[in-house]
């Protein structure tokens, strides 16, 4: 299998009236680095895109690029470069990499308006190399710029940062240190959205379990589904009894907790997301945890209940308030 080391530059309207809802964010330059299975450079790909829906480009990201329009105009459109893009990818298998979540979002985004067929109808795999880094070398959490994960790895920054290839090229530098097992962490796009049960996806890591959902019409109707709040160990594959059944704070950020008798005391968390035809899906995470994990959530539910019952008792305050009003106004006429 092949790595396709992906980044893009794209452009946004100077107006926010005068943005297409549709591709907010128009791709002005692609870049590529192709890596066989040693990760070994064997390709490269490079071309400025002649803009079609934002004929100026935007302050914020002549500043990044260093670009003139005028430039930019010499390029081909946008379908005629992604051809031979897709065409440069080649026929053998090939997983994207890229520095963060969002090219190949945009990048899809960009296929869409221009009426071209979806690389997907389902979530692709990539690897996220911004999430890696950090997974390898930090606290799994924090997302650095690429210009820290090079600075940190030591790599010789012989190129300028911000330009499609340039920052392709940087991320397969960074590509070569991660670990066959950090590796693993695969992460998904989400343009499209499982349309059935049979394409929900399910992925067992060596740390925790993901599940993304099919489509729903409400979040009432995805926190109703049975494999949604389904909490089953991912290691021996039990179904387990909650001994904290799924709560929020918000409506959008769910959690429980689930006793395996075998591995411990196990965090689900749902993330309730929209989709860009407002339909619903949801992402769980599944991840055993410590007993000081574990006490920080209940004490995230005990705040959500005392929260809870203050709203509650100011509401019925204010009715009973109400209610007196009323009674006075009657005694009165």
């Amino acid at each position: 299998m092949n790595y396709i080391i992906l980044d893009l530059e794209w452009n946004q309207s100077r107006c926010k009236s005068n943005e297409i809802k549709e591709m907010p964010f128009e791709i002005i330059e692609i870049g590529a680095i192709k890596l066989d299975n040693q990760k070994r450079e064997i390709g490269s790909f490079h071309e400025l895109i002649k803009p079609e829906a934002y004929l100026d480009l935007n302050r914020v990201t002549k500043t990044i690029v260093h670009m003139e329009i005028e430039e930019l105009n010499e390029g081909a459109p946008f379908v005629e470069t992604m051809k031979r893009f897709l065409e440069w990818c080649g026929r053998e298998e090939y997983i994207f990499c890229t520095w963060g979540p969002l090219d190949l979002l945009e990048l899809q985004r960009n296929m869409k308006y221009h009426n071209m067929e979806p690389l997907s109808l389902t979530p692709i795999a990539f690897l996220d190399m911004q999430k890696l880094f950090s997974r390898q070398y930090e606290d799994k959490k924090t997302r650095r710029t690429l210009e820290y994960a090079v600075d940190f790895l030591h790599i010789e920054k012989d190129v300028p940062f911000h330009r499609a290839f340039s920052d392709a090229y940087y991320t397969a530098k960074i590509m070569t240190k991660i670990s066959e097992k950090t590796q693993e962490h695969i992460s998904y796009d989400v343009f499209h959205i499982p349309k059935q049960r049979q394409q929900e996806i399910y992925k067992v890591f060596y740390d925790y379990a993901k599940y993304i959902s099919r489509e729903f019409a409400t979040k009432t109707a995805a926190m109703a589904d049975r494999e949604v709040i389904s909490t089953r160990c991912y290691i021996c594959n039990r179904n387990l009894q909650k001994q904290l059944k799924w709560f929020t704070s918000n409506g959008r950020h769910y959690y429980s907790i689930s006793v395996c008798p075998v591995h411990g005391n196990m965090k689900g968390k749902i993330r309730i997301r929209k989709t860009e035809e407002n339909m619903y899906y949801v992402v769980k995470t599944l991840k055993f945890i410590t007993e000081e994990e574990k006490a920080e959530i209940l004490s995230k539910r005990e705040k959500v209940s005392l929260h809870r019952k203050k709203g509650r008792k100011m509401y019925n305050q204010r009715k009973n308030i109400s209610s007196m009003v009323a009674q006075n106004k009657n005694q009165i006429s």
